[in-house]
């Protein structure tokens, strides 16, 4: 009886510690590490976090650029600091699609050394294509391809983003084969979608949503699950044709595995609060991103999941980095 005594004693002490130590914090500056250089969208939306939380919380928060190789430097660093909530993580898609894309340079393990705290973003990719291209819906466009495999051809800002990894999923979920051309950046393969030198690309809201609007270019379906809010006519390309299909740009906070239960959940509490406000809304919107509002268990999952689908749409495509 004495020894169940003293384990019960433990257990409430150590309940009563932890709950002490996330009524606590932070009790002292929090820094946020960026893996992206300073200016960048994953930038921006991380200070606009920080100021948020700096205020809820009474103590700066601190953006650290700690940018290079694809982001693997600055997530290493947190990876490796001391799990107490103290040293966190924003960072992009890349996060997900890193594990697999490097899977022979990435040095940690992404499932097992971070924390998936909070979604902090979503940017939603639209299906585009020149305006003078036969196809004017996602079926048409499907169809095109079935008949003549491979002809079709899509641009991205280079291989193993956001937008050519889209484009491969669709090919993937459609049943067709359409050809990848890489360019140096978003910028030259836009240009060359407006003159007609490729046919179509996936692309970000705000990044093509000018040339949708004059005509130069023709919306066939958005990305994710929902329409939104500035192409309402547009459908999803799941309505258009492709059952199922997502492809999100997402932005997360992680941290290091093992931050206390307690501190982890009020992290996320609060930024999931934060994130509601009239304020980031409206900064968030100015980006063409929404604000996340996910609990942490979904969160988590989710991050787990998309892990393992970018995994399957790499392996699947051959996708490799030049050397």
């Amino acid at each position: 009886m004495k020894h169940i005594i003293r384990a019960v004693a433990g257990v409430l002490a150590a309940l009563a510690c932890t709950a002490a130590v996330a009524a606590s914090y932070p009790d002292r500056a929090v820094t946020i590490v960026v893996p992206f250089p300073a200016g960048g969208t994953t930038d921006v939306l991380a200070r606009h976090l920080g100021k948020a939380l700096s205020e809820k919380w009474g103590q700066p928060v601190v953006i650290e650029n700690k940018s290079g190789a694809s982001g693997t430097i600055g997530s290493a660093d947190v990876a490796r600091s001391t799990p107490n909530g103290y040293r966190l993580l924003v960072t992009a898609t890349h996060h997900i699609i890193n594990p697999t894309l490097l899977k022979d340079t990435i040095p940690y393990d992404t499932k097992a050394a971070f924390s998936n705290i909070a979604l902090v973003a979503s940017v939603p990719n639209v299906l585009v294509v020149n305006k003078n291209f036969e196809a004017k819906t996602v079926r048409d466009l499907i169809k095109m391809a079935k008949e003549k495999p491979g002809s079709i051809n899509f641009g991205s800002a280079g291989i193993g983003g956001a937008n050519h990894l889209s484009g491969e999923l669709f090919a993937h979920m459609a049943g067709i084969k359409l050809t990848h051309i890489p360019y140096r950046g978003a910028a030259p393969s836009l240009n060359d979608l407006l003159a007609g030198q490729i046919p179509m690309m996936f692309d970000s809201v705000p990044g093509v949503l000018a040339h949708i609007q004059s005509g130069s270019l023709h919306a066939l379906g958005v990305t994710s699950k929902e329409r939104v809010p500035q192409l309402k006519d547009t459908p999803t390309i799941a309505e258009a044709g492709v059952k199922d299909f997502e492809a999100i740009s997402i932005f997360g906070l992680y941290g290091q595995k093992n931050i206390p239960g307690s501190v982890l959940e009020k992290i996320s509490d609060d930024v999931r609060n934060v994130l509601q406000s009239a304020d980031i809304k409206e900064k968030f919107a100015a980006l063409g991103a929404t604000p996340g509002n996910l609990p942490q268990p979904q969160f988590d999952a989710y991050v787990n999941k998309e892990i393992d689908k970018w995994s399957e749409v790499i392996q699947q495509a051959n996708i490799t980095l030049p050397k």
